[in-house]
């Protein structure tokens, strides 16, 4: 994310001033989400959007510029318009039209019958953190997951005699490995752009952490595995899920991003005109609709490229990375101090304080952005590790906060209370552990 401006202006004299900006944006989102929560609101951290509590911050940041007006607003909007916040947002519009053509043509309907068809009967809570891990890495939300996916585990569960927290449990931590995972996530879209390096690639070293967290995970839910039922068999209809699985494998041949997104809609559309009452109209209206779905992330990831702009100017950004320096070094063993290890530790702390105050893992990874690309370039922290810390950290956080969308979603759907969802989403929890062990004792060359 980091601006023309930015590049330009190196010499900034490092300043903690610059990001009282940032923190004005924090409060106001987190004083709201803890006022409506007192008042028992629903959501209560979703009441004011993010695009309207970022707004105060940037007036504020242009305010205390030591800059003419005229030349903040020009740093401001060379934030907005840096081609990787441009590229950013287009994949963001891309994606959710992929999301929104594929639920309206049946895929999700058809990618969740297809994985209960799979799955046996004595095996149900392994199997649904199974169904809805490839769901999410399909579709790229975990919240999409939750709702498709919650509904049909909750009767399931009900038949089986299977206990609620479990079962809610299994399906969050599916949906966040897959979240994780996706390369059409906007948390994978974040990370990538921010840190510059291919999906492909993060998917990769991402699997380094996932797999051996998932098996763990996958060996605890068969362990806790609790009765049978019979799943009533459903119509698989295969050419409707043709569309996630292509895209999945022209990801990981490493097409380019735009191309992917771009088959995978026209392939969903297609699906939806060979096998059901589909018309070109409500093809177009549903890739409009994809588009206004991710409205709110287009915008705050404009925005935020700006603010980030003018904290850079002003040294907000350089304060902290100095603060940071200066504790890598302390803790680094290295006789120049360029401890990878200390940095990807401090990437790490960085995206898992700020996810804990917006309690949202796509917001935190587009704020700590630079300052986490800053750090890696510094310490020899290759694109891809950064942007794979940045999205496991912020994933880690967002699975075990009970006032995260994801477990608010998830109890609302199960009757449960939001501590016990979180308690339960194993995943998030052991890959804690298995991502502080591999940034600890990794080898580096």
């Amino acid at each position: 994310m980091t601006t023309s401006t930015q590049i330009s202006d190196n010499k900034s004299t490092p300043s903690f001033i610059a990001l009282l900006p940032l923190f004005l944006f924090l409060s106001l989102f987190i004083g709201a989400g803890v006022y409506f929560q007192s008042q028992g609101v629903e959501f209560a951290f979703y009441q004011l959007p993010s695009v309207v509590a970022i707004l105060p911050a940037i007036i504020f940041a242009i305010i205390i510029s030591k800059q003419k007006l005229n030349q903040s607003i020009n740093t401001f909007l060379a934030g907005i318009g840096h081609s990787n916040i441009i590229a950013m947002c287009i994949i963001y519009l891309l994606a959710g039209a992929f999301a929104a053509v594929a639920k309206a043509t049946g895929g999700v309907d058809a990618t969740v019958a297809l994985g209960l068809s799979l799955v046996p009967s004595n095996l149900l809570l392994p199997g649904f953190f199974v169904i809805a891990a490839f769901i999410a890495t399909a579709m790229g939300t975990s919240m999409g997951t939750i709702a498709a996916v919650a509904p049909i585990a909750l009767g399931v569960a009900n038949e089986a005699h299977i206990e609620l927290p479990l079962m809610a449990g299994a399906v969050i931590s599916g949906a966040l490995f897959g979240d994780n995972l996706s390369i059409i996530s906007d948390t994978t879209i974040a990370a990538t752009r921010t840190q510059g390096c291919e999906m492909r690639d993060k998917f990769k070293e991402n699997l380094i952490f996932a797999i051996p967290a998932s098996l763990i995970t996958l060996i605890l839910f068969i362990v806790a595995g609790q009765g049978q039922a019979q799943v009533t068999p459903q119509e698989i209809d295969f050419i409707k899920v043709i569309p996630y699985l292509t895209i999945l494998v022209l990801a990981v041949m490493g097409l380019n991003v735009f191309l992917v997104l771009t088959v995978g809609i026209i392939l969903a559309g297609m699906a939806g005109l060979l096998t059901m009452d589909y018309s070109v109209i409500q093809f177009g209206q549903d890739i409009y609709t994809g588009f206004s779905n991710m409205q709110e992330i287009f915008i705050l990831s404009m925005l935020v490229g700006g603010l980030a702009a003018l904290m850079q100017q002003q040294g907000g950004l350089i304060f902290i990375s100095l603060k940071i320096e200066s504790l890598i070094a302390r803790f680094s063993k290295s006789k120049d101090g360029r401890s990878r290890r200390a940095s990807e530790l401090g990437i790490a702390s960085i995206v898992t304080a700020t996810n804990a105050c917006v309690a949202n893992n796509t917001v935190s990874i587009v704020v700590t952005g630079d300052i986490a690309k800053d750090l890696a370039n510094k310490h020899g922290v290759s694109p891809k590790r950064s942007a794979s810390i940045l999205d496991i950290f912020s994933c880690i956080v967002q699975g075990i906060i009970p006032y995260g969308a994801q477990a608010l979603l998830a109890a609302s759907i199960f009757a449960l209370s939001p501590l016990e969802v979180v308690t339960h989403a194993w995943y998030c929890m052991i890959l804690a552990v298995v991502a502080v062990t591999i940034v600890i004792f990794r080898k580096r060359i």
